[in-house]
């Protein structure tokens, strides 16, 4: 093992691919907040997490202030101490996205350093249970396009081998959201899933009274039907639909997962890595899932959340939403699956004169060890 003895911080602001709109807001760029960490013998790992657009500054200035200086000198393979280190040394600021985000860039980039000091691929440190992965794609069922546009969306990605989409609902009526789904239905035919996402937009009984109509399309999922912290809400809307609830990209802890499962109040789990603070305690929650039988189909993030659906046996999907191919080589696929990186670490072939070219002003910071 060798300590930390550096670690530099920036950030890069990326503009969406497309408009994105869902019930609730709009996903207006991605602040990209990069952690990059050395050790004593020299090796090297850099992660990452994100913002859609608010709070870049403040996960940067948790860094600075905080955990970075507490990090320097420790050693970088002990990732779980260092993990749970860093939570407890500023407790008082957790649960919540801002310290969940900060510890994601600095854990994803220890993996990343753990890879390429052992020089295996993270989805062989993790667990290697596959190689590729099944894509359903987003990217062209944002709640302000049509329905028609829907559904051409929706066989341009099944030609291309993908097997599902995910629609956004959420319109004012029932009607609104049905003609959404059955547009797409109709073109692709039954065997193809359709995802749904209403992105906590609705009261319990608004969001029941769309379960009719989501199991007559056979809908893969429901999610975040309701506000992410309506626990009973949610398990009484699962006990009502054959339609399994997703839940999770809102959700910042392992423990906030364990009360959505033991209520029954999920059907879907969708943990994020870098809202749930990283690879270590994503790795929790999948193997949380695992142990009752419930999948884990986590949220954006695909060039990164690859190696880990292909870590775990219980992670049937990945998110297919594009959007670091301005810094980042595109993430290999085959027609509609992706394939897990083979090089060491998080396996993401960064373009550095990009990313240097693209760092936010003043953004910026470098701390070492003494």
């Amino acid at each position: 093992m060798a300590r930390i003895t550096k670690a530099r911080a920036f950030m890069v602001v990326l503009e969406p691919k497309v408009l994105r709109t869902d019930a609730i807001q709009s996903f207006k760029a991605q602040e990209t907040i990069f952690v990059e960490l050395a050790d004593a013998d020299g090796a090297t790992g850099m992660g990452y997490s994100y913002t859609i657009g608010d709070g870049g500054p403040s996960v940067l200035a948790l860094l600075q202030h905080t955990l970075l200086p507490r990090l320097m000198g420790q050693e970088g393979e002990a990732i779980e101490a260092i993990w749970r280190d860093l939570l407890f040394f500023s407790h008082a600021t957790a649960v919540g996205p801002i310290m969940a985000l900060a510890l994601a860039a600095v854990d994803t980039a220890l993996w990343d350093l753990r890879g390429h000091r052992t020089g295996l691929p993270l989805h062989r440190l993790a667990g290697g249970a596959k190689s590729r992965v099944p894509m359903y794609t987003t990217e062209g069922g944002w709640l302000h396009i049509a329905p028609e546009a829907l559904a051409e969306d929706a066989l341009s990605a099944q030609a291309q081998g993908f097997r599902g989409s995910k629609v956004k609902i959420g319109k004012p009526s029932v009607a609104g959201d049905a003609a959404r789904l059955q547009a797409v239905r109709k073109a692709v035919g039954d065997d193809y899933e359709i995802m749904t996402d209403a992105n906590q937009s609705m009261t319990a009984p608004e969001a029941l009274r769309r379960v009719p109509m989501l199991e007559a399309l056979n809908i893969g999922w429901f999610e975040e039907p309701l506000p992410s912290d309506d626990i009973a809400g949610h398990a009484r809307l699962q006990a009502g639909s054959r339609v399994p609830v997703a839940v999770g990209e809102s959700l910042y802890s392992p423990g906030q997962f364990a009360d959505y499962i033991a209520a029954g109040a999920c059907g879907i789990v969708q943990a994020d890595v870098a809202r749930v603070g990283g690879i270590t305690p994503w790795l929790k929650v999948a193997h949380l899932a695992e142990a009752h039988n419930l999948a884990i189909c986590p949220h954006f993030l695909m060039e990164l959340h690859v190696s880990l659906v292909c870590a775990v046996p219980n992670a049937p999907w990945l998110e297919y939403i594009p959007q670091l191919d301005d810094i980042a080589a595109p993430m290999a696929r085959e027609g509609g699956e992706a394939l897990a990186p083979v090089t060491p670490g998080l396996g993401i072939d960064w373009d550095r004169d990009r990313l240097a070219a693209l760092t936010t002003e003043g953004s910026a910071f470098e701390i070492r060890e003494g």
